[in-house]
């Protein structure tokens, strides 16, 4: 027997990473953060790990 279907829920330690993540970087609060669907948090980290290496090279 297959998938017959059901919530496929999201890792919470990755959840509470990007959460804490952006929430330093740009000082939003939770609930803007958790308001974000899953693929824009996740954009929202890898913009942010570019500026940050973008920085880092000078």
């Amino acid at each position: 027997m297959g998938f017959v279907g059901g919530v496929i829920s999201y890792p919470s330690n990755q959840l509470y990473e990007e959460v804490a993540y952006i929430a330093l970087h740009f000082h939003w609060s939770l609930a803007e953060i958790l308001s974000l669907v899953n693929s824009d948090r996740r954009r929202w980290v890898t913009e942010i790990q570019t500026l940050r290496q973008q920085l880092a090279q000078g």
